[in-house]
């Protein structure tokens, strides 16, 4: 049987691969909250072009 990524206990069939609906809900909150995020890089657009410069905002 797999270990809970949250807390290590043993996961329950019920809420794979989490041993409860408690570390199934702290998952679900750090992807809402940004804690887990996927790192991406903005370099080019889809046509291979450069990202155009953002005009700055006055202070």
């Amino acid at each position: 049987m797999s270990k809970c990524p949250i807390c290590g206990r043993e996961a329950d069939e019920k809420y794979r691969p989490f041993c409860s609906k408690r570390c199934a809900d702290v998952d679900l909150a750090r992807w809402m909250t940004g804690t887990y995020a996927i790192p991406v890089e903005d370099d080019e657009d889809e046509d291979g072009a450069p990202p155009p410069d953002l005009p700055q905002r006055p202070v």
